[in-house]
């Protein structure tokens, strides 16, 4: 067994300044020229001082300044140039004077970046660990291969869009984007393991107590995209990353959908077979944030006994296995059902619910009563996560967890296996 010492660290990257009185643009930031023309696109250290009396500018000025990382090294004379040449600090930069300072510094270019192990390979991508130049740091670079007619594929542009504005200590950080003829890499935050590697480390037996910290990180994160109309898509342990630390960040956002882009219906091609809800199995292509709650319940449950509580190997086997042990759903348990043409064709037999606590004699009742929450077949009965978040379950965290802000350091728990 591992002495673990999980900690809740929420460092605040990124951190973005607020100008008011200012035209912004729709990604936040000027629109204003600031010194150049808007057909120009010069560096900010080109652009002469609007008064005689230039000031001491240090790193936490151009860190605050660019929304840099506090850790960032950088390029040698960069700061003398800085303070001599850019604008006045009580006017914002545009995105153009912006965008050409990032990429003085080294953000864009693929040699900024030292390429170490693969990690794993997919069908439209490959994953390696790398390291910075800039902060030295370790960091995932994902290669996604272009097509020459097809261009990139529609899950990395849903990605990128997605997380680039998704700032959350429990998402995973997307800190690059670099973009060559043949590839396109997206650099991210580097964390050792995904959920299914840590508890296969466990040797499938997770601390009870570990468990609800994890559960708790993957509802925080999940309600954070909830409140801005972001659907996950595709939970499953291997898409939720956890560092040594024992931070737990939602990552692959490449089925995320964005509810609040009009559209009547989605895809049912969505979530990897056994943590995709009854609904969606049956064909429903009109769903919400309930969709990933489902998946939630499925990942408690296997972080609790070590095992996928409904590893289907086809839709008909996975509904199968979901109604032998929630019992075949009826008008009564889910009103509709019975109408559902896809439902009719099945022919379920009439199986009966089987009590949960048979199957996870390790979840107290509490865990029992959240883990049913989770698992109703009718989706608007699910739990919401920040419902999930407030549940009895959780109390024994205490109330400071729910004031903790979404990525400042404020509390750490040690935890033991």
């Amino acid at each position: 067994q591992y002495r673990v010492l999980i900690y809740f660290v929420y460092m605040c990257l990124w951190a973005g300044i607020v100008h008011e009185n200012v035209k912004m643009g729709s990604d936040g930031e000027s629109d204003q020229a600031s010194g150049t023309s808007s057909d120009e696109v010069q560096s900010p250290v080109r652009v002469r001082m609007r008064n005689n009396h230039p000031r001491r500018i240090s790193n936490e000025d151009i860190n605050k300044r660019l929304s840099l990382p506090v850790d960032i090294r950088l390029p040698e004379g960069y700061l003398e140039r800085f303070a001599m040449n850019s604008p006045p600090f009580d006017k914002p930069l545009s995105r153009r004077l912006r965008r050409a300072s990032l990429s003085e510094i080294g953000f864009g270019k693929l040699e900024t970046y030292i390429k170490l192990d693969k990690l794993g390979e997919g069908t439209y991508a490959t994953v390696f660990k790398g390291r910075s130049k800039l902060t030295d740091n370790l960091v995932a670079l994902k290669e996604i291969r272009l097509e020459h007619e097809e261009g990139a594929p529609c899950t990395a542009i849903r990605e990128v869009s997605l997380l680039k504005d998704l700032k959350h200590a429990n998402i995973v950080t997307l800190h690059d984007i670099i973009h060559t003829e043949k590839c396109l890499t997206l650099v991210f935050e580097y964390l050792e393991r995904d959920l299914k590697q840590y508890m296969d480390d466990c040797g499938s037996i997770m601390c009870v107590h570990n468990v609800k910290i994890f559960l708790f990180q993957l509802l925080r994160g999940l309600a954070y995209c909830h409140r801005r109309k972001v659907l996950h898509r595709d939970l499953k342990p291997q898409n939720l990353l956890i560092n040594d630390r024992g931070e737990l960040k939602l990552a692959d956002f490449g089925l995320a959908r964005a509810k609040s882009v009009p559209t009547k219906t989605y895809s049912n091609e969505v979530v990897t077979l056994w943590y995709r809800p009854p609904d969606v199995l049956l064909g429903s292509t009109e769903y919400s944030t309930p969709i990933d709650m489902w998946g939630v319940g499925c990942i408690f449950y296997e972080m609790i006994t070590g095992r996928p509580l409904f590893p289907g190997s086809t839709v008909e086997d996975e509904l199968h296995l979901i109604f032998r042990i929630l019992g075949t759903p009826t008008e009564e348990s889910w009103p509709g059902v019975s109408t559902s043409e896809e439902f009719k064709t099945y022919n379920f037999p009439q199986y009966h619910a089987e009590p949960l606590v048979n199957h996870a004699p390790r979840i107290d009742s509490d865990g029992h009563d959240l883990i049913a929450k989770l698992l109703q077949f009718e989706a608007k009965q699910r739990v919401t996560a920040e419902e999930a978040l407030h549940h009895p379950y959780f109390r024994c965290l205490g109330e400071q967890v729910h004031r903790l802000p979404d990525m400042l350091l404020h509390k750490a728990i040690n935890l033991m296996i």
